[in-house]
């Protein structure tokens, strides 16, 4: 007999998420989503960068510090980030310039995300979010996206991306990131 055995599936299952990151729907065809498992080595990595993060960052973002304590508890965890090839040409102005080509000659702001981006290569990222979600819950598998693990990531330097978000995944009793403080 084999006690909990769900346990021992979690991370095929995490891998199984990435791929419905990884087939979302993307602006024009052009896929520049950046897909991730975090090892367990790397969990303590992201984990003491958030809180490194938190006492740099100062009052009001101890949440960066409960993110962490919720990353360490989980099962796995897994990244989804986009590091942009361009635009999409549209001249659309949603990321705040007058032409895609005057966003794209703009010097980028390195810092916990690297921007101006985009606005339909975020979207790129909250669709290949979103699907990751969507396909954790088929699995009845407990998830929270959370910006920090994500700017933890880009920060450490364990994912070459521009935006990143990072999803704790966690096969418990009590959802680990429901009654959080």
């Amino acid at each position: 007999m084999i006690l909990n055995p769900e346990s021992e599936i979690l991370e095929t299952l995490a891998k199984s998420i990435l791929l419905a990151a990884r087939t979302a729907p993307k602006a024009k065809g052009v896929d520049d989503i950046v897909t991730a498992f975090v090892e367990n080595n790397d969990i303590e990595v992201l984990a003491l960068t958030m809180e490194k993060l938190a006492d740099e960052k100062g009052t009001g973002f101890d949440f960066l510090k409960r993110d962490a304590a919720n990353l360490r508890n989980a099962g796995v965890a897994i990244l989804i980030g986009v590091k942009t090839s361009g635009a999409a040409g549209l001249d659309c102005r949603a990321c705040g310039f007058e032409t895609c080509a005057e966003m794209l000659n703009r010097q980028k702001v390195e810092a916990e995300f690297k921007g101006p981006n985009c606005m339909f290569k975020h979207a790129d990222l909250g669709i290949a979010v979103g699907a990751a979600v969507a396909k954790a819950k088929d699995f009845c598998i407990d998830n929270r996206v959370m910006y920090t693990i994500g700017a933890a990531a880009r920060i450490s330097g364990l994912l070459d991306a521009d935006v990143v978000f990072g999803i704790p995944l966690s096969i418990t009793g009590k959802n680990i990131f429901f009654d959080r403080k």
